[in-house]
């Protein structure tokens, strides 16, 4: 359970308003290794990004998989004024986000709870003031690259031994990618904790671990492992599909969706079910999903059969399938069942930092970083 801080609607013109404003200067500092709440950028450019690191003749194996504890509910506040006060000037543009940050949150029971910490969940304004916190681990790491040198130095040093490290980062979730040896992964335990803690932030033990490639991790509902190819001995690849929590989730709201009593028709049934599985199929069709595809078609189709069955329960299988199945579609009063096993599966190629941003012009274009 987290504790949500919705603004009203007066304040959500301003902090809109100000995120208009806050965005593009924050934005020409990012680094492209961030995704999550950035325009133009998204989950599957960073799940591309692992697999392009992970893939033949790159060969970054080892991965420090990382988990922030509560990281929005513990952002220290004079920390992250410091990062926006680095940029910006105005003090009435400064006192706002501020102000919003010590907004305090009204519980259920009536009590106004203060906000020493953190960035109230539900806010506009907060996603970017997460990624204005969390890039402190992204400058880093982009520090330590280029402290390797040129493309030719650098690959000079990882033959002598010298890990490189990329890291790959979504809001606050964050993977570090290593080419090097296990025990260059496990001293990330110390030097992240250490980048965090000036912003009030730490390490969950639990959920942080350091993990092979051959593996495999999840990442952003997606299973990454690297396994030997079918059709080639001797050969490895990246392989990316959805993972067993993120089936599971989807196979819970279908489920919860066809109960019993839950709707009156099956158009209603399929108009609440379709944007579900249209989503949910949408995310994950940039994998090797099809064989996940067909399973989630077959058991959103047995559930709907079993809706049916319960609410014609005097109807034998056969008058069933003429009446609501003719040749075995689901479909009524115009509304369509979508059927997740016709999703095309396609690759979703890599774009390094090609991505355009709506300010930056100049940078449209550019190289991708050597590896």
């Amino acid at each position: 359970m987290r504790r949500l801080g919705i603004p009203t609607v007066a304040d959500r013109v301003v902090q809109a308003s100000l995120k208009l404003a806050l965005e593009p200067v924050f934005e020409a500092d990012f680094k492209p290794c961030s995704y999550g709440f950035r325009p133009k950028r998204r989950a599957q450019d960073a799940i591309a990004e692992i697999h392009h690191l992970g893939s033949p003749t790159r060969n970054y194996e080892w991965v420090f998989e990382a988990d922030i504890k509560a990281c929005f509910d513990e952002i220290s506040h004079p920390a992250l004024m410091d990062r926006v006060r680095d940029r910006i000037g105005d003090r009435h543009v400064l006192g706002l986000v501020k102000a919003f940050l010590k907004a305090g949150i009204l519980s259920e029971d009536g009590v106004e709870r203060g906000t020493d910490t953190g960035t109230p969940q539900g806010g506009i304004l907060s996603p970017l003031l997460a990624n204005v916190a969390l890039s402190v681990l992204d400058e880093h790491f982009t520090r330590k690259w280029k402290a390797l040198g040129s493309p030719m130095a650098r690959l000079r040093r990882r033959r002598s031994g010298v890990p490189a490290m990329r890291i790959i980062r979504y809001a606050d979730d964050f993977v570090v990618m290593i080419n090097g040896q296990r025990t260059d992964a496990e001293a990330l335990w110390d030097e992240v904790g250490a980048v965090l803690a000036p912003m009030g932030l730490r390490l969950s033990e639990e959920k942080t671990r350091v993990c092979h490639m051959d593996e495999g991790f999840d990442f952003l509902g997606w299973r990454v492992q690297r396994r030997a190819w079918a059709s080639r001995a001797g050969k490895t690849a990246v392989y990316t599909w959805p993972s067993k929590k993120s089936l599971a989730s989807v196979m819970d709201k279908v489920r919860a969706l066809t109960r019993r009593a839950k709707h009156r028709t099956l158009a209603d049934l399929l108009c609440r079910l379709n944007p579900v599985l249209r989503g949910w199929c949408n995310y994950f069709r940039h994998g090797v999903s099809k064989r996940t595809l067909s399973y989630l078609d077959y058991y959103v189709f047995r559930r709907i059969l079993g809706w049916l069955r319960k609410r014609h329960p005097k109807l034998n299988i056969g008058t069933l399938v003429r009446r609501h199945l003719p040749n075995w579609e689901i479909s009524d009063d115009g509304v369509e069942l979508f059927r997740p096993q016709a999703v095309a599966v396609t690759r979703y190629r890599y774009r390094g930092t090609k991505i355009p941003t709506p300010w930056a012009k100049e940078t449209e274009g550019s190289p991708a970083p050597a590896a």
